[in-house]
């Protein structure tokens, strides 16, 4: 996919800060005072950051998967704790059941069931699809932060829409050239964030939808992903259920806790 990176997403991990009010301006051309501006937007960023992350939490997600080749629909449930840890186990359809997929830290660990073989996936995989979606195995890694690797502003600041513009900073390890982040001013969460290569032509879009009350907190319980090299594809998530307060420890998250996991 244009070898395509980003910032993990979750299907993985867990969920919202509260939201925190802020007012839109009217009209596009009015800007807040730089340092307001900027202190503004690290609010948005940080919560997105925090979109789907808790300390601990639980999960059961679908994922449409549809390409030029083929669909299948997977059901999922997952398991999270901070950023350094996830599993994900497929429960449908029965073919796929049982497939477990393990983060912990750098390193990934696929368990298949029907040849009972704990796999690591290797660095040359990383840009290889999970599953056969356009989400990568590099996605269940990336621990880039918008807050903190990225220089961000406003570039669309309107009583309809907050857009914020965000260019890397020099060293961090990405390899977009541009991120741009669009906000409902209303509930201050994502609707799409759109990314270029360093070319600034556009590579993948991700939509935020659905916003609805989820482990009690306001959040999109639907994302999709498309890409620019492979129109009329796209990757669709809905959440079904989460648990933002789940009793989990490393004990969860290690190669026996793969194998266990599956037999469940």
């Amino acid at each position: 996919m244009v070898r395509i990176y980003s910032k993990r997403i979750v299907l993985l991990s867990a969920i919202i800060l509260p939201v925190i009010s802020l007012h839109a301006a009217d009209n596009t051309s009015s800007f807040q005072p730089q340092s307001q501006s900027q202190s503004k937007a690290l609010v948005l960023l940080t919560q997105l950051d925090d979109l789907y992350q808790s300390r601990a939490s639980t999960a059961t997600m679908t994922m449409q998967i549809d390409t030029k080749h083929y669909s299948r629909s997977l059901t999922i449930n997952t398991k999270s704790m901070g950023t350094e840890y996830s599993l994900m186990t497929i429960v449908s359809p029965i073919k796929e059941r049982g497939t477990t997929t393990l983060k912990a830290g750098n390193n990934i660990w696929n368990y298949l069931p029907k040849i009972d073989r704990v796999i690591k996936v290797p660095s040359s995989m990383m840009a290889s699809g999970w599953m056969g979606s356009h989400f990568t195995n590099d996605d269940l890694l990336k621990e880039n932060r918008y807050s903190e690797d990225f220089t961000c502003r406003f570039s669309a600041y309107t009583s309809s829409q907050w857009t914020v513009a965000c260019t890397p900073n020099e060293g961090a390890a990405l390899v977009w050239g541009r991120v741009d982040i669009e906000f409902d001013p209303e509930n201050q969460l994502p609707r799409l964030i759109s990314y270029f290569d360093q070319e600034m032509n556009p590579v993948r879009w991700m939509t935020f939808s659905h916003v609805t009350l989820l482990g009690g907190r306001l959040m999109p319980s639907q994302l999709s992903i498309t890409v620019a090299e492979k129109p009329g594809e796209e990757t669709l998530v809905n959440y079904k259920k989460i648990n933002l307060d789940a009793n989990l420890n490393n004990s969860h998250f290690t190669l026996t806790a793969l194998r266990r996991e599956s037999q469940q």
